[in-house]
């Protein structure tokens, strides 16, 4: 029994020893990011979609910007940063998605897409420049324009958290 406890007593000395050796990096966020990448800078999107709502480019800009300085140590800075964004909104579009009997549209779709090139000065491997695209449903009865001011939040939210993943979480 003696010898079994100093096997159990060595089996934790040596785990600890080489345990405490191993660091694990985690993030509330998910981030992962190189700890040499210190700023960021994040272009105007320009919106080239046929049909343009004037606020849809500031607000997903500024959208994109918070989300790096709310959940990153990164620094936010006009240009050439260690990680680099800009792009295009490319599509806005309403569409419909239901179709009652009677062959009347019951549910539209809003569609934003936007194309995004990012750049990894440290790890230039998860480069990328990719099309990205959030929808919301609503009633037909709502004209788009009484639907914006609900839907947008919503899109520009899942269009900001997929292009954060994307360029963050490498795994």
């Amino acid at each position: 029994m003696n010898n079994l406890k100093k096997i159990f007593c060595a089996v934790i000395v040596f785990s600890t020893a080489v345990l405490s050796g191993c660091t694990i990096k985690y993030s509330f966020s998910g981030a992962s990011i190189a700890p040499e990448v210190k700023t960021v800078s994040i272009q105007q999107f320009q919106n080239i979609a046929t049909l343009v709502v004037p606020s849809l480019s500031s607000q997903l800009t500024e959208a994109l910007q918070d989300r790096f300085t709310r959940q990153t140590r990164l620094e936010l800075v006009r240009e050439d940063g260690d990680f680099s964004f800009e792009g295009n909104i490319t599509n806005y579009t309403s569409t419909p998605i239901a179709v009652t009997g009677d062959e009347y549209a019951s549910m539209n779709r809003l569609t934003v897409t936007v194309k995004v090139t990012f750049v990894n000065k440290i790890q230039p491997e998860y480069n990328f420049s990719k099309q990205f695209s959030a929808f919301e449903d609503y009633d037909s009865n709502m004209l788009m324009q009484e639907a914006e001011p609900t839907l947008l939040p919503e899109i520009i939210e899942q269009l900001v958290e997929d292009i954060f993943n994307q360029a963050v979480s490498n795994w």
